[in-house]
């Protein structure tokens, strides 16, 4: 069983990969930080991301939880391209993305604690 501060940094952690993905997806309509608006954006949610990560890593090993958010961050972004972007969202791309989400569960799975 988990303890409340590790559900509690895993759930800071979810949030600071949604953050990072708000981040990326703002980067890429601000074209080059040259859309004012979209640039502010990606301000806001680049200083929450990495707030919220840092929280996350006061209880989760940075390895771990980096990897996750990364992972949260690029799934994210690839998911929500083609919606907001018009990107393309092959079949390929997505079986690599499936092979980036198990990999986030699996470390998931590997920080629960070992009994003793």
């Amino acid at each position: 069983m988990t303890s409340p501060d590790s559900r509690a940094a895993w759930l800071t952690l979810l949030l600071a990969g949604a953050f990072e993905v708000g981040y990326a997806l703002s980067v890429g309509g601000s074209q080059g930080f040259t859309v004012l608006s979209w640039s502010l954006v990606a301000v806001v949610f680049f200083l929450l991301t990495l707030w919220a990560l840092s929280l996350a890593l006061r209880v989760i090993e940075v390895g771990i939880g980096y990897a996750v958010w990364a992972g949260i961050g690029a799934v994210g972004a690839a998911l929500l391209g083609p919606i907001f972007f018009d990107e393309a969202l092959t079949p390929a791309r997505a079986g690599w993305l499936a092979v980036i989400i198990a990999g986030v569960v699996w470390l998931k799975l590997a920080d629960r604690p070992r009994p003793s």
